[in-house]
């Protein structure tokens, strides 16, 4: 089976250039045609591995594609998991080749979406594919879900997973999405931060003004609000939102040496961000910051004239994005609420102030430590790299984990061979050909260790 892989390389990467040109951008509807051309592709693609039954299951936005093949008597059941859709490929003009013209440059495939989540959820695809091909079935049981709104927050996939619970049952989910730490380091991503998000509109005068008529004797929007979002942090990087922090606590003392103790430096973060300095809550390293501690972040601040040249104009409105980083102890609803509460204690007079909250969240995740498709990948990725992987956190959020914990009460094992220096989200975006081959080696392995653990 593994040889038939590797007679199949080219046709894998071909795989790759051939999904990830439809552009599966769900943010914008203008894309609605071909998120469907992209849900018919890859249900096209599960039926040529051989797949018996894909069906595609609507939603209130765009399609998810299931399949399944479930002869494997006595053996687990996974659920596999990825999305279809990508990020918008905005600002084009940073783009060294097309964002859907996907182009191989030395040895790295570059496109929206290869990375995110197209080239790791091929990869596992392609593994079911080879081992029908070469054994007439698979060693374990398998469930495919591939939905097409993670991008957007995947509004729609809790109802669907409650709709179609029966269908759905399994042993845990196995993530396609998701990523490695680094290309030198294997890794497990073992917990995740949650999310909750919110904006806000600050409205001065009904109308655009002259700002030499009447700067100075209104409050303009634009000022109340850079002050509104001043007032979220102290100088010491910590948020300043009356109880924030309420519940977090501080990982033990050998979790925080472990993270210390992983090859990470600051200057290499900073090479690769092209930041000049690292900064965030004090007392906590970089990846404590980004793992193990909340985070509150301006996403988009606008208003008033932005355009070339100068426009002398005090504006009617000024708008904000945020987002919050959760961590275990903070709930989506109630942190929304404390960050509300502080932006209307601190609106100033002479202006008015509306937020929208977003309709959907996450709490943080964690993995048991114990469970059985956690071994499992552990080994494969040791025999496929000649070294144990590391734990790692998650500093982003992946709503559907608990909808897959609460909803259907499975964990979530991540088991994707993208790289989290991979431009995900941004321009040039890429994904490491021999990436795409050696995972398609320890999914292929990871079916077998699977079938091969005692069940309970």
């Amino acid at each position: 089976m593994l040889d038939l892989l590797m007679q199949r390389a080219g046709a894998s990467l071909d795989d790759l250039l051939a999904f990830a040109a439809i552009p599966s951008v769900s943010a914008q509807a203008t894309h609605a045609p071909d998120m469907q051309r992209a849900a018919d592709w890859l249900s096209g693609r599960l039926r040529q591995a051989g797949l018996e039954v894909v069906e595609q299951w609507p939603t209130a936005g765009h399609p998810a594609v299931y399949a399944e093949w479930l002869h494997a008597p006595g053996a687990p059941t996974i659920l596999i998991y990825g999305h279809y859709d990508v990020q918008p490929p905005d600002p084009l003009d940073r783009w060294h080749s097309p964002p859907f013209t996907p182009t191989v440059r030395e040895g790295r495939v570059y496109g929206r979406g290869v990375s995110d989540d197209k080239g790791p959820l091929l990869i596992a695809v392609q593994v079911a594919d080879a081992y029908l091909s070469a054994a007439g079935r698979l060693p374990v049981n398998v469930k495919f879900l591939f939905e097409g709104e993670e991008e957007v927050g995947s509004a729609h996939l809790p109802a669907l997973i409650r709709e179609r619970r029966a269908r759905l049952t399994a042993d845990f989910v196995l993530s396609a999405d998701g990523g490695m730490w680094s290309a030198e380091t294997p890794s497990l991503t073992v917990r995740a931060r949650g999310l909750t998000a919110l904006e806000f509109t600050v409205r001065g005068p009904a109308k655009d003004l002259h700002s030499g008529r009447h700067g100075g004797s209104l409050h303009n929007p634009l000022h109340a609000a850079a002050a509104l979002v001043a007032s979220l942090h102290g100088p010491d990087g910590r948020v300043a939102v009356e109880g924030f922090y309420d519940g977090v606590q501080d990982r033990s003392g050998a979790d925080r040496a472990a993270v210390q103790a992983l090859p990470f430096t600051d200057e290499a973060y900073l090479e690769q961000t092209g930041a000049p300095a690292p900064h965030g809550e004090a007392g906590y390293s970089t990846l404590e910051r980004q793992w193990d501690r909340p985070s509150l972040d301006l996403n988009g601040l606008w208003g008033g004239y932005t355009g070339e040249g100068s426009k002398t104009v005090l504006p009617s409105e000024a708008h904000a994005k945020l987002t919050v980083r959760l961590v275990p102890g903070q709930e989506p609803g109630p942190t929304g609420d404390r960050i509300e509460a502080h932006l209307r204690r601190h609106t100033p007079p002479g202006v008015t102030l509306e937020v929208r909250r977003s309709d959907h969240g996450a709490r943080a995740y964690a993995l048991p430590a114990d469970h059985p498709g956690y071994r499992v990948a552990r080994a494969v990725l040791e025999a496929e790299y000649g070294r144990a992987p590391v734990d790692v956190g998650m500093g982003g959020s992946v709503p559907v984990l608990e909808t897959f914990k609460e909803d259907l009460g499975l964990d979530t094992v991540f088991f994707s061979f993208a790289v989290g220096d991979e431009d995900i989200h941004a321009p040039n975006e890429f994904f490491r050909v021999p990436r795409l081959y050696e995972g398609q080696r320890a999914w292929a392995h990871y079916f077998a260790a699977l079938a091969a653990l005692d069940r309970p």
